[in-house]
């Protein structure tokens, strides 16, 4: 669990990651979208060409940002949707292994408890091993065969002791086979023991007897006689044991019989206990699925468990024989066991004998050689009773083995799921059982209609056979078991299909969660593989490093090896080295004592090397002086040579001992590197790596110290080394060849040593690197593994599923076959029972044809009785008792058999409509349910289509006016357009809020809480819909926000770049002109950057600017939309509550309150459910917590532990889930900000497009006009010279013709000006044409747009109007359709069932129309994608080529460049030359200037020796002169040629010097030059790589984005082609459901044909049962009559038996007279009857009720007549106090003129004469009547008492008329009442015959019902209260009703009331009669 819920985890990680990178990716785009959009100012551009080309890469860079953000997007979706395919997976695998998980912890915990109880089981049973063993071993030793005897009978004893306890210990728990085989073998190996024994005992006595027999002659002797009486001993011993060991083993047979009972009872209860839970859960998955879908899923479950239930009741009923046959094997034992215990008496009976019988001992010898017999046939009755107990047992085995067996198949029962293909083979039995279904229904509908014609026919009959109710209601019963057994089937057959459906949906979602984790395990396996793969390359490729490695180890080595021997063989002599080199190959062990050594060698080397120089120098000179020695020289010169070679040689050596030790050293830190890592080896190796590391240090250090002592020390080491090889003879040549070498072979040493430094350090760092990448391959090795486990647990959680989804597949299978062969057997049930049903309506026709014959005959009869009694009989006629006795039995007979016929008509009638009202609640109920969930989807799909449809309308006309708008000039104001009144969304809306705004009306409905519930659902989503939508909208401000923010940072940027440029500014003026021209123009390319640079930053304000201001338009346009939302829905609620109060139905409040009750029983059951969850859970708690005490701290922790860390698991998951939610939402707001803002982008884009069109048709129409007018011009032109040549032709003739100036003048002015008019005006036409035309060019788009606006409005307009139209024709409608609801309540039912399948048909047609919409839609958007991925390539591909031209022509630049600073180098050399010559120039110049200054110092001299010569000769010493002047002139000459000589040497050297700066200035400028040019070319080179990178990044981008785009379109394809495929299927399948739609029609059309016709025969049924009520009303009256009549004779017929013989005659006389006066009223009353009957035609609605009314007097009628008895046998000569009381307080309600009516009354009663009564009538007008009544009240006034009339109901006493009392009844009967309510059968029952309490008691409540009557008259006035207080229907709820008459008791209400006649009291019968006689 913990790591597949780790793999979740990190899966999820991974998920999370993968999105944070991509989003932090995104980011990352988008701020390097906004850094290039600062930045692109700041590269260099030179000319407008240029910048056309930046701008162009940059909308090509925008522009392939925008791609990269769509394809962003698109994957950040692709992410989303597999991030909820997890989800949902991780759930579902969650919920699995959560249930796997808790069913294993109850597997494990059975587990554990049978595994403790086999252990207790079989601890006990070792130690009655143990203990046995024991005694069987201490047992006595007295003589042979008894201690055999006694051991075995111990053992066994020992062994039946031992093994209850062990018995009852192991049967708790359920594998007893170990213990029962053990304990069976001991009972074999005892019971062979006792066999053995037996047969020793039968071989001994049969000796015994032997010898008794030969010694019978003989007296016997006295040891016998003690040896038979051990043996009687030990047998009596023997036998109390066995039986002993009997009762033993009966004993333990019975504890584990009981045992046995007792677990399987608890098994049996513990597997219902879990099978009930199991429904329990199925029946909340019922509840928590809710609808029709969610009962239907739980149902099919119900099933399976029955069948499971019937198995496990099969396997009981089994097991319950198995105990009943073990009961009755126990009796067979407990017999055998008596028999042995009298055994056991006899033989202790017949050893009594043997003790007293001494001397017959042969006979006793022989009686014991039968005991001997029968005992050896008690043992094997023994043997036969272990074997039947050994038998027992295994059947005990095998009933466990069946119920675990039962309890495997219950606890995989439900583990097993379902695949696919099952679900269809199930899918097409449910449809061949609904048609069956179908059939069985059309089948119960005929049933129905001939069950119907019987009734009619039952009904108009009246006799019966009363042999024939027994077998109706025989076959009552049965149709009432059928119809049960059909309604459980077809519920069945519900559930099995809700269970199916939600089956087929479980393994739908589990297939696609399969697929989707296979597809993610391949992803992976894929990905594991790679690695593995790549791995196991890296791990090969660093074996053959090693490899490697390790043979470039073993060639040093031998390499080593090599060197050494050579060595060893060039140097034996040579000791110092041979122990350097000995040392280097041990791994330098000695190196601090060699460097000391070397040291001091080096000093001693340097001491000699100096004698060395000495020497040399002593040789040098030597050699010097040595010339003659030529041929020494060249042998000393050869050997030199050799000695050159040899030193070669052994340099080369000494190089590769260096290179050896320095791959030795390495290869000594790779040893020690494996060494570490081995730690095994041997101290040995340990010590040779601490001599490497000590060698190593060695050698740092000395690396160090030779750096300091350069290369001199080096060369002197060398020449030690050298001098130390060498002989004494050759030191000299040694020395100079030394002397020689030293300088050369310094530096290359030095190179070598670093050299060798460098290589020790690459091997270092590529022995680190070896160690790194070995360390990154073993943790990527275990990364692998992990990975590999993981999926390797994956696969086999996914192979466990499956082979689970297998095993319930089959098992699924199995119960569809047991299911169809129950439905089969079901439908063969009820085909039998239909064919009855008609075998038994067909002998019903026929009584009914018999009945009806009978009823005919009876009218007749009844007519004729009418004639006979109409006519006047004679008053002494004695016909009148035989008819009347004749009439009684005929009576009862036909009263017997309309009961029989009532009462069966009743009972078909009750089951019929049970049926009918069952079967349409079924059906209501389905229907209801599923149009409900029909309308819900509906409604929903249709809301959100038209909110997705209004919102595109309203996307579409926005951008339209957007475009418009943009397309008008700025200066125009913005039209907005006309919101368009959303007329869809206000009547979906309406209905909405009316169906919320309705409830406050109606508490109690299902209607109003099913439209309440779904308001606010509805407005829920809504909320959520505003939510989301404020959400973007915050979203949106707070990316205008950021925008803001980054405006702010752009406006700093800009202020820093203008102090920037004010700076330079001040620096040019410092500068001024001083500055070199390459710095200025530096300085102005850098300006005009920045200004670039400021004017992007500036647009881009700009567009951020406009941008905000466009947001928050919308933003406003949304906010007004919502408003308008908000109205409409206020208004579609107000119009749907009032359509909802116009269709509610006034009679559906009773539905309403039973639904209410159905929700809170709902509810309930909902709190019960949790409850009992809730309790559940507190016992898995404290099972997990008490098995985890019981089991060890160890286990118990275990469990609890892992039950803590999935609770905290499933936290963490939930927070996971959370927080997956929360990140969901916000990428849904990023996707749809995303979608917005390329929605504008393309809009933008498609603005631009248009606007570019449409300038390019500008520009090319004023083109075209531009043309025609220049063309217009030059033709104007050239007309104007033709007029103006022929004016100055006038002009000429004007001046010729001066003579006739003054007419021709005016002729010629006409003529003249005529053509300039017509030229003037047609130029100016001609320009006026022209100007309009060139206007209309922007004028005419304009208009264009004003024309599609005005036609937009129309069309705006006239869809108003058609929703106008439509909103009232929808008004006119629900008004018909409220007016004609009253008209059509009748069909409203069946009308409702055929529009609400016709709308299911519909909404399935529009589902399947806007499915193949949505499909048309998504490929037109793939294509539109297809389209724009087409042109998004075709973008690149400029922006490709685009670049190029762009590098070609930064090339290009480059060249330029490079010409221009060849031109100014060429410029600076030409300076520098002028330069030059001007100062050479110069120079000549200054030497001119010399040269006369010593010309003139020489011409001063000449004057002053001109001068002394003058004086000398003057002095007349002119010899001397002519030689001191040749002398003079010979130094002159010679000082002027040195003086020439100096000033060239001067010049030259001046030149020299000039010449010199020159060429180091050239120099100098040179270099700089060179600087520069090396410092551009490296920018250029730079620029050009970066330029060359940047476009190889986008090729591959591009090459990749190719592919990835050539990767989705042939995705796109493979989902065009499965959605065609899929699309196909669907219109397939619609047709299908057309097509089945279309038959369920007609099935529908059918019914309600049926149904109509059925309505007809109802009405018709109706209307003859008016009729024949009416008859039966008539006949009832009659046999009231006749039996009121019948009643008197009795009583007559009585008095004649006790009165004398005599007055018989007179009595008979009088009765005769009464009975005419009786049938006169009667007549009359038949006549007000057939007046009546009007009323009965007015109330043919209450027929039904009357027909339960007339069981009810059926029923009256009946207590009637035994009440008439039992009053006229109790109240013979009495007189009723009720009566008395009545005709008292009746006295007082009279009018005081017509009390004495009263009185004459009362005292008839009281048996006063009527002369008496005139007598005190007539004393009585002298004193008043109040007198005496005030004495009669106790002396009190005359009270006044309102005047009421006397209740009708009061009888008047039995010695009144017949007629008086039906005369009573007929007032009771008139008075109105409302139309009785249908009463419920249990209120039936409760007017059957009273209790006896009643009838014994009537006397007595007589008093107290005159009391009540007393205190009750103000309020109990019949005519003014209620009805039901003035009948009350029972006698307990009025006054006085207790006493008096049964007919003058009140009524109930169902009864049937007429118009009221209201009597006074002392209206007597006669007047009553005539009064309704006249009516």
């Amino acid at each position: 669990m913990s790591s597949w819920l780790g793999g979740i985890g990190s899966g999820l990680g991974q998920s999370l990651g993968q999105v944070g990178g991509s989003l932090s990716s995104f980011t990352g785009q988008i701020s390097n979208f906004t850094k290039d959009m600062l930045l692109e100012g700041v590269e260099e551009v030179g000319d407008a060409a240029t910048e056309l080309h930046v701008s162009n890469t940059k909308l090509a860079d925008i522009e392939a940002a925008f791609t990269s953000q769509k394809s962003e997007y698109d994957r950040l979706r692709k992410l989303h949707a597999e991030l909820e395919e997890k989800l949902e997976a991780s759930e579902i695998q969650i919920k699995g292994q959560s249930a796997e998980y808790r069913t294993l912890l109850q597997q494990k915990d059975v587990e554990i408890s049978h595994l403790k109880a086999r252990q207790s089981g079989l601890q006990e049973e070792v130690q009655n091993l143990h203990h046995s063993a024991q005694s069987a071993s201490v047992g006595p030793a007295m003589l042979p065969v008894t201690t055999s005897s006694s051991t075995t009978t111990s053992s066994s004893v020992s062994s039946y002791m031992s093994r209850p306890s062990g018995s009852h210990q192991g049967f708790h728990g359920d594998e007893m086979d170990l213990s029962d085989v053990i304990w069976s073998q001991q009972e074999i190996n005892r019971l062979s023991t006792e066999v053995v024994r037996l047969e020793a005992e039968v071989a001994h006595w049969r000796r015994m007897s032997q010898a008794s027999t030969a010694a019978a002659t003989g007296n016997g002797d006295q040891g016998e006689v003690l040896k038979l009486q051990r043996t009687i001993k030990d047998l009596r011993e023997e036998m109390g044991r066995e039986v002993d060991e009997h009762q033993h083993e009966l004993a333990a047979l019975q504890d584990a019989q009981r045992q046995k009972m007792a677990d399987i009872t608890r098994r049996h209860r513990e597997d219902l206990a879990e099978y009930e839970e199991r429904i329990e859960e199925l029946e909340e998955h019922i509840h928590s699925g809710g609808g029709p879908a969610a009962s239907q899923s739980d149902a099919s479950k119900l099933p399976e468990l029955q069948k499971a239930i019937s198995f496990l009741q099969e396997a009981a009923d089994q097991r319950e024989e198995q105990l009943a046959q073990l009961s009755a094997n126990l009796e067979e034992a407990q017999t055998k066991q008596a028999s042995l215990q009298l055994e056991k008496d006899e033989v202790q009976e017949e050893n009594t004998g043997l003790l007293e019988n001494y001397t017959r001992l042969q006979a006793s010898v022989t009686e014991l050689q039968t005991r001997v017999q029968e005992q050896e046939g008690k043992s094997l009755q023994k043997a036969q009773l272990d074997h039947e107990i050994q038998v027992l047992r295994k059947n005990l085995a095998a009933a466990e083995k069946e119920i675990e067996g039962l309890k495997s198949m219950a606890g995989t029962e439900p583990k097993e799921e379902v695949e696919h293909a099952d679900i269809l083979e199930l899918n097409t039995i449910i449809g061949t059982l609904r048609q069956e279904k179908e059939v069985l229904e059309q089948e119960k509908l005929s049933l129905q209609e001939r069950l119907d014609m019987s009734e009619e026919q039952i009904v108009s009959n009246n006799e019966a056979e009363s042999g024939d109710t027994e077998s109706l209601e025989d076959l009552k019963a049965a149709l009432e078991r059928r119809e049960k057994a059909l309604r459980n089937t077809e519920e069945e057959r519900d559930t099995l299909m809700s269970e199916l459906e939600e089956l087929d949906r479980q393994n739908q979602e589990a297939t696609q969660h399969m697929i989707s984790v296979k597809e993610q395990l391949s992803g992976q396996l894929r990905e594991a593989e790679a690695e593995l793969t790549g791995l196991t390359a890296e791990l090969n490729t660093t074996k053959d490093q090693k490899r490697a490695l390790e043979q470039e180890l073993e060639t040093q080595k031998e390499k080593v090896s090599q060197s050494a021997f050579t060595l060893n063989d060039l140097h034996m002599g040579k000791q110092e080295l041979e122990r350097t080199v000995k040392e280097l190959k041990d791994k330098l062990g000695h190196a601090q004592e060699q460097s000391r050594e070397a040291r001091g060698q080096i000093t001693e080397l340097k001491k000699t090397f100096q004698e060395q120089e000495e020497q040399l120098s002593v040789a040098k000179a030597e050699l010097d002086q040595a010339g003659d020695r030529g041929t020494e020289a060249q042998g000393t010169e050869e050997k030199l040579a050799g000695k050159e070679r040899e030193l070669s040689e052994l340099r080369r050596e000494l190089d590769e001992m260096r290179s050896s030790r320095d791959k030795a050293l390495s290869e000594d830190y790779e040893l020690k590197m494996e060494n570490r890592r081995l730690k095994g080896e041997s101290e040995q190796a340990e010590e040779l790596t601490k001599r490497m590391d000590r060698t190593v240090r060695e050698k740092d250090t000395r690396v160090e110290a030779l750096k300091l002592e350069k290369s001199q020390l080096e060369g002197e080491l060398e020449q030690a080394e050298r001098t130390l090889t060498e002989q004494g003879k050759q030191f000299q040549q040694t020395i100079e060849e030394l002397t020689r070498a030293r300088s050369m072979d310094a530096s290359a040493l030095q190179m070598e040593h670093e050299r060798a430094i460098k290589l020790n350090q690459e091997k270092d760092m590529e022995i680190a690197q070896l160690k790194r990448d070995v360390e990154q391959l073993a943790s990527d090795h275990r990364d692998t593994n992990e990975m590999l486990s993981i999926t390797v647990a994956g696969q086999k959680q996914l192979t466990d599923l499956l082979q689970e989804k297998d095993v319930f597949m089959d098992t699924l299978k199995q119960n569809a076959l047991d299911l169809q062969k129950e439905m089969e057997n079901s439908i063969l049930v009820v085909t039998k029972e239909a064919d009855a049903l008609k075998h038994v309506l067909e002998e019903k026709d026929k009584q009914l044809g018999g009945m009806k014959e009978k009823n005919s005959h009876l009218k007749e009869e009844i007519d004729r009785l009418r004639d006979q009694t109409s006519r006047p009989q004679p008053l002494s006629e004695p016909r009148t008792l035989d008819i009347i006795t004749e009439l009684e039995t005929e009576i009862t007979q036909l009263k017997s058999s309309r009961n029989g016929l009532e009462e069966e008509v009743q009972s078909l009638r009750r089951t019929m409509e049970e049926l009918q009202a069952s079967l349409l609640l079924s059906q209501q109920s389905v229907q209801a349910q599923q149009t409900e969930l029909e309308q819900a989807h509906a409604r929903l799909q249709q809301t959100t289509l038209n909110y997705d449809r209004l919102i595109h309308a309203r996307d579409e006309e926005i951008s339209g006016l957007q475009q418009a708008v943009d397309q008008l000039s700025g200066s125009r104001v913005r039209d907005s357009p006309p919101v368009q009144g959303e007329v869809i969304l206000q009547e979906e809306k309406t209905q909405t809020l009316n169906q919320e705004n309705g409830n406050e009306k109606h508490d109690l409905s299902k209607v109003e809480i099913d439209r309440l519930v779904r308001g606010i659902k509805e407005k829920e989503t809504e909320i959520s819909l505003l939510n989301e939508k404020n959400l973007s909208l915050t979203r949106q401000l707070d990316q205008l926000v950021v925008s803001r923010d980054e405006v702010g940072k752009l406006s700093q940027m800009i202020l820093q770049k203008d102090l920037e440029i004010q700076a330079l500014h001040a620096r040019m003026s410092m500068v001024g002109g001083g500055g070199h021209s390459q710095d200025v123009m530096f300085l102005q390319q850098q300006l005009q950057a920045y200004a670039v640079e400021r004017e992007q930053v500036l647009a881009v304000l700009n567009e951020k600017t406009r941008e905000n201001s466009q947001l928050r338009s919308d933003y406003h346009r949304l906010m007004d939309i919502m408003a308008g939302k908000e109205g409409a829905l206020l208004k579609l609620q107000q119009e749907n509550q009032r359509l909802s109060n116009m269709s509610d139905p006034s009679g559906s409040q009773e539905m309403f309150k039973e639904t209410i009750q159905n929700l809170s029983r709902i509810i309930r059951e909902k709190d019960i459910e949790i409850d009992a969850l809730t309790q559940k859970c507190q016992t898995l708690v404290t099972v997990l917590q008490s098995s985890g005490g019981e089991s060890g701290s160890g286990s118990g922790g275990v469990s609890s532990n892992q039950f803590e860390e999935l609770l905290q698991e499933r936290d963490t998951l939930k927070q996971q889930v959370k927080k997956m939610e929360e990140w969901k939402q916000q990428v849904i707001t990023t996707v749809k900000n995303m979608q917005h803002e390329s929605a504008q982008l393309q809009e933008e884009l498609i603005k631009l497009q248009g606007q570019v069109s449409a300038d390019s048709d500008c520009s090319s129409k004023l083109s075209v006009d531009y043309a025609g007018l220049i063309h217009s011009y030059e033709q104007k032109e050239r007309r104007l010279g033709s007029l103006s040549q022929e004016l100055a032709q006038v002009q000429q003739t004007i001046t010729q013709l001066s003579t006739t100036k003054d007419v021709l003048l005016g002729k010629l002015d006409s003529v003249a000006q005529t053509p300039e008019v017509v030229a003037a005006q047609a130029s100016g036409a001609s320009l006026t044409a022209d100007a309009p035309s060139h206007q209309t060019s922007p004028t005419a788009n304009y208009e264009k747009l004003q024309e599609e606006i005005v036609q937009l409005r129309i069309q705006l307009a006239e869809k108003e109007n058609t929703i106008k139209t439509l909103q009232e024709n929808n008004h006119r409608l629900s008004n018909s359709a409220s007016a004609t609801e009253s008209e059509q309540r009748s069909q409203a039912d069946e009308v409702r069932l055929v529009r609400e399948r016709l709308e299911a048909l519909q909404r399935s047609v529009r589902e399947k129309d806007l499915l193949i919409k949505t499909k048309g839609d998504q490929l037109s958007h793939v294509s539109e994608s297809l389209r724009n991925r087409e042109n998004d390539n075709e973008v690149l591909k400029q922006a490709v080529t685009n670049l190029k031209e762009r590098a070609l022509i930064l090339e290009m630049d480059g060249r330029t460049l490079k010409e221009e600073n060849e031109l100014v180098a060429s410029r600076s050399r030409e300076k520098e030359s002028e330069f030059r010559a001007l100062q050479e120039t110069n120079m000549q110049v200054s030497l001119l200037l010399r040269e006369k200054e010593f010309e003139l110092s020489a011409v001063s001299e000449k004057s002053a020796t001109v001068e002394r010569m003058l004086k000398d000769k003057e002095q007349g010493k002119s010899g001397e002169l002519n030689q001191l002047l040749n002398e003079l002139k010979s130094m002159q000459e010679k000082a002027f040629a040195f003086q020439q000589e100096r000033d060239q040497v001067m010049m030259a050297l001046k030149q020299k010097q000039m010449a010199t700066t020159a060429v180091q200035t050239e120099l100098q400028h040179m270099k700089d030059k060179e600087q520069r040019l090396n410092l551009e070319l490296e920018r250029l080179r730079n620029h050009l790589l970066e330029i060359e990178d940047s476009y190889t990044r986008e090729a591959l981008a591009a090459e990749d984005r190719e592919t990835e785009l050539r990767r989705r379109v042939a995705l796109l394809d493979d989902k065009l082609a499965t959605s065609s495929s899929a699309v196909e299927n669907a219109s397939q399948q619609a047709s299908m459901q057309v097509e089945s739609l279309q038959e369920q029609l007609t099935g529908v059309v059918k019914q309600r044909d049926e149904a109509l016709i059925r309505l007809r025969t109802s009405q018709e049924q109706v209307n003859q049962y008016a009729v024949s009520l009416s008859n039966l009303q008539m006949v009832l009256e009659q046999f009231q009559q006749e039996e009121k009549a019948m009643y008197s004779s009795e009583l007559d017929r009585h008095k004649k038996e006790k009165d004398e013989w005599k007055r018989k005659a007179v009595r008979l006389e009088d009765q005769a007279s009464s009975l005419q006066i009786n049938l006169d009223e009667a007549n009359a009353a038949l006549e007000s009857a057939s007046r009546l009957t009007d009323q009965l035609d007015l109330k043919e609605e209450q027929l039904d009720e009357l027909k339960k009314q007339v069981e009810i007097r059926q029923e009256m009628l009946e207590e009637a007549q035994k009440k008439l008895m039992n009053l006229l046998n109790s109240t013979e000569g009495k007189i009723d106090k009720v009566l008395m009381r009545n005709l008292f307080v009746g006295y007082f309600h009279t009018p005081k003129t017509k009390r004495a009516d009263v009185l004459r009354l009362m005292g008839s009663v009281l048996g006063l004469s009527r002369e008496d009564v005139d007598k005190m009538l007539g004393e009585d007008g002298r004193h008043g009547v109040t007198g005496w009544m005030s004495t009669w009240l106790g002396g009190k006034g005359a009270q006044s008492v309102p005047n009421t009339p006397p209740r009708p109901t009061s009888g008047q006493g039995l010695n009144s008329s017949f007629s008086e009392m039906f005369v009573k009844f007929l007032e009771i009967e008139s008075t109105p009442s409302l139309p009785a309510a249908k009463l419920p059968a249990h209120d039936i029952k409760a007017l059957g015959a009273p209790p006896p309490r009643r009838i014994n008691s009537a006397a007595s409540s007589g008093a107290a019902g005159a009391a009540a009557l007393g205190k009750r008259l103000g309020d109990s006035n019949p005519f003014l209260a209620a009805r039901s207080a003035a009948v009350p229907l029972l006698a307990g709820s009025s006054s006085g009703s207790s006493g008096g008459h049964l007919l003058m008791k009140p009524i109930s209400d169902a009864l049937p009331t007429f118009t009221p006649v209201p009597v006074s009291a002392e209206a007597s019968a006669g007047a009553v009669l005539k009064d309704l006689l006249k009516q």
